[in-house]
This record gives C-alpha cells, sequence and structure tokens, in this order.
C-alpha cells in the first residue's frame, strides 16, 4: 500500500509491503494560492471574536483552566456558595473529563465561560468572591 504522510509542512510518500517501509519521495508542501485571500477575510471575524474575552473580571480569585479543552458542564451558578474543592465545572481535554474546583471557599462572584467553550491554559473561568 502506498501512503501519503505530512509531517512539519513536509509530505512523504511511503510504500509499506509486508511489513517493510520504503520511502519513494519527500517534498515540501506546496501553499495554496487561492486561499491567501480567504485570511485576509477572516481577519475580520477573529477580530470581532475578540470583544468576547472578558475585559473586566469581578473582585475575587479567578480560577482558571489547567489546561486547553473543552468546557463540558458547568455544575455551579452565580451567587452560590461554594466550598474549597467543591466541582465547579468540568473540562474534557484529550477525551478525558477533568474537573476544575473551586481554590477555595466563598460565594460564585462570576462565570466567565459557558458550555461547550473552548479554552485556553491559563483562560478565567469561574471568579469566587
Amino acid at each position: 500500500m502506498k501512503y501519503k504522510v505530512t509531517l512539519n509542512k513536509r509530505v512523504y510518500e511511503v510504500e509499506v509491503e509486508q511489513g517493510e517501509a520504503m520511502l519513494l519521495n519527500e517534498y515540501e508542501l506546496a501553499a495554496p494560492a487561492a486561499p491567501a485571500a480567504a485570511p485576509a477575510a477572516a481577519a475580520a471575524p477573529a477580530a470581532a471574536a475578540a470583544p468576547a474575552a472578558p475585559v473586566n473580571l469581578a473582585a475575587g480569585e479567578t480560577v482558571t483552566s489547567p489546561m486547553p479543552g473543552n468546557i463540558l458542564r458547568i455544575n455551579v451558578t452565580q451567587g452560590q456558595q461554594v466550598a474549597e474543592g467543591d466541582v465547579l465545572l468540568i473540562l474534557e481535554a484529550m477525551k478525558m473529563e477533568n474537573e476544575v474546583v473551586a481554590t477555595k471557599s466563598g460565594t460564585v462572584a462570576q462565570i466567565v465561560t459557558s458550555k461547550g467553550a473552548v479554552v485556553e491554559t491559563g483562560t478565567p473561568l469561574v471568579v469566587i468572591a
């Protein structure tokens, strides 16, 4: 069987037969000419998404995302009392559900994220006052 494998913007054509692999060809991945105009058009929606980031967080301790992932479930509501160690939300990362817990006891002052949101490491999630 013949395969094309792309790795670090290089394409490798490989043929595999009965447990043996042979490199047939290797070349630089060529960037398509037509999509060059598309990133300029895509820049406008990206700029529109920037204001969605929280500008001003409530006073208190901010619980941030420990890793990149998707918010599956939010277990608290604004104004709810929480104890240190309570599960605030579930973050899916690498097909695993991770519990994000309260770092201190207090009241949920603000929920900065939403269910289904994609977050990066360090993204503010919840503020506890």
